[in-house]
């Protein structure tokens, strides 16, 4: 197993980190700065995604002939790691990475040819249609009807927890299309214009009070959708397969880039916030939860890196995605966690304020959106399978329980 990076590599990381200087400007890191649920609003995530597709950039987990970089997987690991880094905005994963690996894999050439160029060229966004009212981590319990007619699928149903819906231009959704048999057999794959008839986007108001233009999750309806037969990916009632497929590209991310810089914020917070006369940094049980979680992020970066050395050297993920999405998302939650232990009483006041308003903040600059974060987090150990669900699967996959 071989850990180190060549000079190749760090030529490549020098030229990460140029691009960034070059086009990461004041005003998106003003906004990052301030952000509190990952995402900006829609014109300046197109701005970014515009600026990385100049560069070719934008998809290098797609195939060089699809408009892929080529990288190896070290260089996308070093790409991702100096983006955290800079705490530079991330790409809205939903069709360049999640939706576009099952156009690419099961998709037909003509779907190929029509979604792929507008993902790249940012003329399309895409939201995920997944969870349901009800349904909770239990993915083959979805209701959401989709009828053959013939030329077309009548879709009736919602969709929850949609993010970014009120931006998307497409939605990629499971829907039901038999109930007979294993209820994972009845699930088909369907690509929506969300312009078509019968849609309606319902935003839900959250505890983390977005930044204005930056409102998260949405619930989905629709009524009577007619969605024609070629927006349908690969066979009817295979949906599942393609489902679980997808789930290895949401789940197995790198955490410890952004886990670290984190770290970073909380021991800035504490050498300034006072309590009890002294730094808080001085304060030595905070200094030993500080310490702990230091050391279990750089052992999931350790374990990042063996995952890489295992992917550079052909194999595949596997379960470890499960591993990797279990525990970055238990981390982050420490973190934000020891954050809002560390501001105290002064994130408070920041949980009415919302954007337009004149009160005068209370507090220090570094409190503001520390609290919205916390509460925000609490959705990462459900999102892509529960933390719960990714357990089961390394104790029968990886424990062979």
């Amino acid at each position: 197993m071989d850990l180190s990076f060549t000079e190749k590599d760090n030529e490549f990381r020098t030229e990460v980190v140029e691009f960034i200087n070059d086009n990461f400007d004041a005003d998106l890191r003003t906004k990052m700065a301030e952000n509190r649920n990952s995402y900006l609003p829609k014109e300046d995530h197109v701005r970014w995604q515009k600026a990385l597709s100049s560069k070719g950039w934008l998809t290098p987990d797609w195939p060089v002939e699809q408009g892929g970089t080529g990288w190896t997987t070290t260089q996308k690991y070093i790409f991702e790691t100096e983006m955290a880094n800079a705490n530079a905005p991330g790409v809205i994963p939903f069709g360049i990475k999640m939706c576009a690996p099952v156009i690419l894999k099961f998709g037909t050439e003509e779907q190929k040819k029509r979604f792929l160029p507008r993902m790249i060229s940012n003329e399309d966004w895409w939201c995920q249609g997944y969870s349901e009212p009800g349904s909770g981590s239990d993915l083959a319990s979805l209701q959401m009807k989709a009828e053959d007619k013939g030329d077309h699928f009548l879709c009736n149903g919602s969709k929850i927890w949609t993010t970014l819906a009120q931006y998307a231009d497409w939605i990629f959704c499971l829907v039901r299309t038999s109930s007979e048999g294993k209820r994972q057999e009845g699930i088909s794959f369907l690509l929506i214009d969300m312009n078509t008839p019968g849609i309606t986007v319902d935003p839900i108001q959250t505890l983390d009070l977005p930044i204005e233009g930056a409102q998260e999750i949405n619930q989905v309806f629709f009524n009577d959708v007619k969605v024609p037969k070629e927006n349908l990916i690969g066979d009817v009632n295979k949906g599942w397969t393609y489902a679980k497929y997808l789930l290895e590209f949401e789940r197995g991310n790198a955490y410890a880039g952004r886990l670290k810089r984190g770290i970073q914020k909380i021991k800035d917070i504490a050498n300034k916030e006072i309590e009890g006369g002294d730094p808080v940094a001085q304060n030595p049980s905070f200094n030993s939860k500080l310490t702990k979680l230091e050391i279990d992020i750089m052992a999931l970066e350790m374990t990042e890196l063996r995952i890489l050395s295992k992917l550079s050297s052909g194999q595949n993920m596997g379960p470890e995605s499960s591993l990797m999405k279990c525990r970055g998302t238990d981390l982050y939650q420490e973190v934000v966690a020891l954050a809002f232990e560390a501001v105290g009483t002064y994130s408070i006041p920041f949980i009415p304020l919302r954007p337009g308003m004149n009160d005068e903040p209370i507090g220090s600059d570094y409190a503001n959106g520390v609290a919205p974060r916390y509460y925000n987090a609490r959705k990462v150990s459900i999102y892509g399978g529960s933390n719960e669900i990714q357990r089961n699967i390394m104790a029968k996959l990886i424990l062979g329980l």
